[in-house]
């Protein structure tokens, strides 16, 4: 049961940075920022309003990552953890006083 809370409270974290942009980072790869700006601008919006997650696509129930298509581009985001106060420590993606977000978008071929 405390696994299933922990994953729940790291979801809702990783749902805020890729709704809301807020506790954390987002980058875009070169390959999303030399789509043409409708495409880009759709395929932010569409991780912005992903919500497909499955047990397929999201295993752990983290909301870390998942693969879309938008206007033909496949498009893969994905958020990675890192300790907050650059240690090298093992980041506690539960814990946001301790672990910065970073949330990339890029397109599947730069994976």
């Amino acid at each position: 049961m405390a696994d299933m809370v922990r994953r729940a409270a790291i979801a809702r974290l990783n749902d805020r940075l890729r709704t809301t942009g807020l506790g954390g980072s987002i980058f875009m790869t070169a390959g999303i920022a030399a789509l043409p700006e409708a495409v880009r601008n759709a395929a932010i919006l569409a991780v912005r309003q992903f919500s497909a997650f499955t047990q397929d696509n999201d295993p752990h129930g983290e909301h870390d990552c998942a693969v879309l298509t938008v206007q033909d581009q496949r498009v893969i985001w994905k958020i990675d953890y890192y300790p907050r106060d650059d240690t090298g420590s093992d980041p506690d993606p539960a814990d946001p006083a301790t672990t910065k977000r970073v949330l990339t978008i890029m397109l599947a071929e730069e994976y």
